[in-house]
Parts: C-alpha cells; structure tokens; sequence
C-alpha cells in the first residue's frame, strides 16, 4: 500500500498536470471563443467590451448577412472544401503506399528516398514559391484548384509517410507473412490488412494535413487568386481594407470557416488520441 506520503505527493503530480494541460486549453481556445462571441455582436458592441458575450441590445447577425448577401462565401467554401478533401486523400493514399514500400520492402535507393522525403519536413515548401509558381505557369496551372492540390499533396507527403512508417513497422510480421502464405496478394494485404489496422495514425494524419491546408493564405494568393478560385481565407480578405475594416464579416468569415476543423475533430477525435498515445503505451 502507498503510504500517506506518497499519496499526497502523486495527487499534488496529478493536480499540477491538470492545471497546466487546462491552463493550456484555455489560452489555446480563447481566441476562437472571442471571434465566435464577436462574430453574433454588432460592430458597436465590439469595439466597446470584446470580451462581453451577445445580449439582447448588442446581439446581431449583421456580419453572417454580409458574408453570405455581399461575398460569394459558397464559392469560397466550395473552394477550400474542394482542395483539402482532394489533397487529404491523396496525401493519406500515397502516404500510406509510400511508408508501406519504404518500411516492407528492401531495395536500391531505399534510404535515400527515406533521407529526401525526411529533408521534405525540414525544408519549408514555401521557400521554393518562385520554382512553384514558374512550373505551374509552364503547365497552365495558375489560377486552377489543380494547382492548389498538387502543391498541397507534396507539402503533406513528408510528415504522411514519417508517422505512417513507424505505424507500419508496429504490425506484427506474422501477420504478413501468413496472408502471404494463402497466396494473399502485395496489393490485398496493403488494402484489406495493413491500412484498417493504421487507421488511427491516418486520422492522425489526417488533421494534421488538414489544417494547414484549410488555413493557408500564401499559395491561394500566389497560385489561384481569382475570383473563381478564391478559397475562404482568400475571400475573408475583401473585408480587410486599408483604412477601414468590415469586423462583423471578419468575425463571421472566420467563425463559419472554423466549422469544418470542428467537426473533423469531433468525427476524429478518439482515433487522432490513439494515434498519437499509442507510441507511449508500447
């Protein structure tokens, strides 16, 4: 038995690391609360008491009916929503058939395409923005969503196949080799074996290639800034003068384009914390 001691000593641990993870939680949603609880505030109300929630005299919609009367948010969301799903699938599809060839099979080159896909992760994509955006103008990309796409699927890949790697190493080799034994094929053993028992790395993945496809700015802004290929981040930037800005549109902008992210963690949720515990606990 622990003595009382020891007792008080793991309980002070357990307290501590609850006040610092829900000190951390509070600092990493208190901007979003703000944005959402401004988002519903007239542009009156914001400026006098930010951090006020809507009532009855400040409460309005006046930024949603700008953001869906005056701008043609659909479109913007249609945009966004188009390129990451696209770029989500085939980041976790060659993801997962790289770190499968890379992890399974022994071949020439093997560590040298590990070492280049590595560097992908140290090495910024965007510093190689002029080469981007001169290769999509030879192939007459720009201002196409196929551009946006491409670009992301490559900016994903690296990270995709690093963490789906070392879940792959984890599947247990008799496994394998038995599906080989009845004359399983390569491909029905990746497809119906490996990936369902990968599936909470793939989440894992999934949100992190995910959000920084839905937030980007830069690449919309070199590659598709026009105006039938704007994405939301994109679109919310008309609302942003030089001398004067449309907060109530701002706030509501951003507020609808925080739904998606929302609802991916919620669907996600258990999977991206097995994902990301699983090593822990092995």
């Amino acid at each position: 038995m622990l003595s009382l001691p020891g007792l008080k000593h793991n309980t002070g641990k357990t307290l501590m690391t609850h006040a610092v993870l829900l000190t951390y939680t509070v600092i990493a949603l208190f901007p979003i609360l703000v944005i959402i609880i401004n988002a519903f505030k007239s542009r009156k109300a914001i400026f006098k008491d930010p951090l006020a929630l809507p009532t009855l005299d400040s409460f309005s919609l006046e930024g949603f009916e700008q953001v869906l009367g005056r701008a043609d948010f659909g479109l913007y969301f249609g945009n966004s929503l188009i390129v990451t799903l696209v770029s989500l699938f085939f980041v976790l599809l060659f993801g997962a058939m790289a770190a499968w060839a890379l992890t399974e099979y022994k071949f020439r080159g093997n560590l040298f395409l590990a070492v280049l896909i590595a560097m992908g992760i140290m090495i910024p994509i965007r510093l190689g923005t002029v080469s981007i955006l001169n290769l999509m103008a030879s192939l007459d990309l720009v201002n196409t969503l196929t551009a946006l796409v491409l670009v992301y699927i490559a900016q994903g890949l690296p990270l995709a196949v690093f963490i789906l790697s070392e879940f792959i190493r984890q599947v247990p080799k008799e496994l394998k080799e038995a599906a080989r034994c009845d004359n399983v094929s390569e491909y029905k053993i990746f497809f119906t074996i490996i990936l369902p028992l990968i599936r909470p790395a793939m989440a894992t993945v999934a949100v992190f290639t995910m959000i920084p496809i839905w937030n980007d700015l830069w690449f919309p802004l070199i590659l598709a800034p026009g105006e039938s290929t704007q994405t939301i981040t994109l679109g919310v930037q008309q609302f942003i003068g030089q001398y004067v800005t449309d907060w109530n549109a701002v706030l509501s902008s951003l507020t609808l384009a925080i739904v998606p992210v929302l609802v991916l963690y919620v669907i996600f949720s258990r999977q991206l914390i097995r994902g990301l515990t699983s090593g822990a606990v092995k």
